[in-house]
């Protein structure tokens, strides 16, 4: 599929290069040129670019005055999708504070994990995490917490007075990853990352003020927070903030009538999009694929059904995060994760670091402004993804005569659900009675994959598996909690006693599972 009759390119005048010292002056830029246009729209709500800045004052001196947050203090933002999380992240910023983007499906006990790590004493959340926020509270009495809609009552704050003014190499932004050790890593982004890949998203995706962002991924999720908020505020265009994007008609609906030209997704949402009937004046322009791989027939579904380039793109959060787009304007490849954006490198290594040929396959490493600081308090895991100005992804492809990549296999052991098997089996062996446990990934129709468990009991225990799984579904979001759990008497492993987790594999696709 061609790009037909769309019109990507836009006068110079409109096509500003974003250029600032930290995130903080590049947003205080755009909202100042911009202040009376619309920057979100959040159901029959529009919030302007001049209001949307007076609540970050009002967040950024409360953080100063009344919480004490120092400049390089961490701020965590444990928030679900609203318009109070733009000025809660940029009031961080604005304060001289590291923003600690916290997943908000997490529980209480991994946030606690995370807020214990990255030392926070100050937490930005909404009220509908008031459930959770409460046994937190209780685990963590001497950490504050600021509720985000209280500043909606407030009166307007005067202008910001800068102190300490970040500078691009200054740490900006925490992003928790999934661990192989079983607990998450902080990925340490600074100002300098974000801008480098906001402003390659800018020109890759020939971004103007005059576009509108469709917001219907989590924000807390570094591909999110990249494309869907800090590149549209940025280039002084709009979000529009979905509420549910259940049934996708809705979402549709909404796209139409606030005119929306860009939508960032999972490839899930593609293929739901394709079965809803699209008008001739339907507004996209492009429809990007991220966050997992885009299934060859998704792609082909798409694209004989609606009249927008879907392009994929590739990216990690310790490369702020994007690293490849395929060009908009084509050519296209089925099954490739694109070229690199502007400013980023890409290397297919192998395990000696020597560079391999088009068409061998290796590690794909990652080079530019975009590459993380390193792993918080983390030098060791910091030094092995690191080396020689090369961020090693851990994921395996090749790259094509024309410079195409392609991913030909996942992270190490890593499932779909972007989360490791070990941080599953490390909760399931506190449970009583647990002797040995495995985790693998398994087909699932509208995740592409969810976790199964195979445990095996002490000696003279049992287990109960509908208990089990309640116990996990007390200590992991929900979306890391095995929908099947099977009861083994021993683990299948090699002469080397290693687990044969492709055994177990098969074994899922043959078991009807306990639950």
């Amino acid at each position: 599929m061609r790009a037909g009759k769309k019109n990507f390119h836009c006068p110079a005048a409109r096509r500003q290069r974003i250029r600032a010292l930290n995130l903080a002056t590049a947003f205080l830029n755009s909202a100042r040129v911009h202040a009376g246009k619309t920057a979100v729209f959040w159901g029959d709500e529009e919030i302007a670019y001049d209001a949307l800045l007076a609540s970050t004052f009002r967040v950024a001196k409360r953080l100063r005055d009344e919480f004490k947050v120092q400049p390089g203090d961490r701020v965590a933002l444990w928030m679900k999708n609203c318009p109070e999380f733009i000025p809660a992240y940029f009031g961080v910023l604005f304060a001289g504070g590291v923003v600690v983007s916290i997943n908000n499906f997490l529980k209480a006990d991994e946030v606690n994990f995370i807020l214990g790590d990255a030392r926070v004493n100050v937490v930005i959340r909404d009220a509908s995490l008031d459930e959770p926020a409460a046994k937190l509270i209780e685990m963590r009495p001497g950490t504050a917490f600021l509720q985000v809609e209280d500043e909606e009552a407030a009166a307007a704050a005067p202008d910001f007075d800068f102190a300490n003014t970040p500078s691009e190499g200054d740490l900006a932004v925490l992003i928790y990853t999934s661990g192989t050790t079983g607990k998450p890593k902080g990925a340490m982004l600074s100002h300098g990352n974000l801008l480098s890949n906001v402003e390659s998203c800018r020109q890759v995706l020939a971004a103007v003020d005059h576009d509108r962002f469709v917001v219907l991924l989590p924000m807390f999720h570094s591909f999110m927070m990249t494309v869907g908020v800090l590149l549209p505020v940025l280039v002084g265009g709009s979000m529009l903030l979905i509420k549910s994007v259940h049934p996708p008609k809705n979402v549709i609906m909404e796209i139409l009538q606030r005119r929306a030209t860009i939508l960032p997704a999972v490839p899930q949402f593609f293929r739901a999009l394709a079965q809803v009937p699209v008008p001739k004046d339907f507004p996209l322009r492009l429809c990007i694929s991220g966050g997992a791989p885009l299934p060859g027939e998704i792609l082909s579904e798409f694209t004989k059904k609606m009249p927008v380039p879907l392009i994929e793109g590739y990216g990690l959060s310790e490369a702020s995060p994007v690293c490849t787009m395929n060009p908009i304007q084509g050519p296209w490849k089925a099954g490739s994760i694109g070229v690199p954006i502007p400013g980023v490198t890409l290397a297919i290594k192998d395990d000696a670091g020597n560079v391999l040929a088009d068409g061998e396959t290796g590690e794909i490493c990652v080079r530019g402004p975009n590459v993380m600081i390193g792993y918080w308090n983390q030098p060791e895991e910091t030094a092995q993804a690191i080396r020689d100005g090369w961020l090693h992804t851990g994921d395996v492809g090749h790259r094509d005569a024309d410079a195409y990549y392609f991913i030909t296999d996942r992270k190490k052991d890593m499932l779909l659900v972007n989360v490791y098997p070990r941080q599953i089996e490390e909760v399931i062996y506190e449970f009583p009675g647990v002797k040995e446990a495995a985790v693998v990934g398994v087909p699932d129709a509208k995740r592409g994959e969810q976790p199964m468990a195979f445990v095996v009991a002490s000696e003279k225990a049992s287990i109960d598996s509908k208990a089990l799984q309640q116990f996990l579904k007390e200590r992991l979001a929900d979306y890391k909690v095995p929908k099947r759990i099977v009861v083994m008497s021993a683990l299948p492993r090699n002469a080397t006693g290693k687990v044969l987790k492709p055994e177990l594999k098969k074994l899922a696709a043959q078991k009807p599972g306990e639950t």
